[in-house]
């Protein structure tokens, strides 16, 4: 992705940049609701024809992180999702989930391993010049390789959780 590259305001209802992050984002497996968020961001510069989502913790214990949401090919008149929306079949008309570290497409809520400080959930929005074509089975890294070079805008939103 270039430096050149303009900026997305990225917000959300459900938690606000660098705070904690609810129960219901959390995985159910640690008795969180495993909900994604609401999200809303800034329009795109003229010539965005999609816009891609990831949710991603850089502090995973995995040497390259954990993808914990992909979402993509969304339309560019829309410019923010309900909470939910990472659930597989609740996702805007003609956009794809990715297929997450969890081993299935779709929301997966945060998880980290007991004792770790809280880890940092970096959730990014990108305002592509194309669509990317890509199908379900396409993972965190596949997503990004194949965005590179298609980037327009960028923006972010940070949530923080530990046990």
């Amino acid at each position: 992705m270039s430096e050149t590259v303009g900026s997305l305001e990225v917000t959300s209802d459900t938690f606000a940049d660098g705070e904690t992050v609810p129960n219901s984002m959390v995985h159910s497996s640690l008795g969180g609701g495993n909900t994604s968020p609401h999200l809303s961001w800034s329009a795109g510069p003229p010539g965005t024809k999609s816009y891609a989502i990831t949710l991603y913790d850089p502090h995973a214990p995995t040497t390259v992180g954990w993808w914990h949401w992909l979402l993509f090919d969304i339309d560019p008149t829309i410019l923010s999702l309900d909470e939910g929306a990472g659930t597989v079949g609740k996702h805007p008309a003609g956009s794809v989930h990715g297929f997450t570290d969890f081993g299935a497409p779709g929301y997966g809520g945060m998880a980290p391993p007991p004792g770790d400080p809280p880890h940092h959930y970096q959730i990014n929005v990108y305002a592509l010049d194309k669509k990317l074509g890509l199908n379900e089975a396409a993972t965190g890294a596949y997503v990004m390789f194949a965005l590179r070079d298609s980037v327009l805008a960028h923006g972010k939103i940070t949530g923080h959780y530990g046990r």
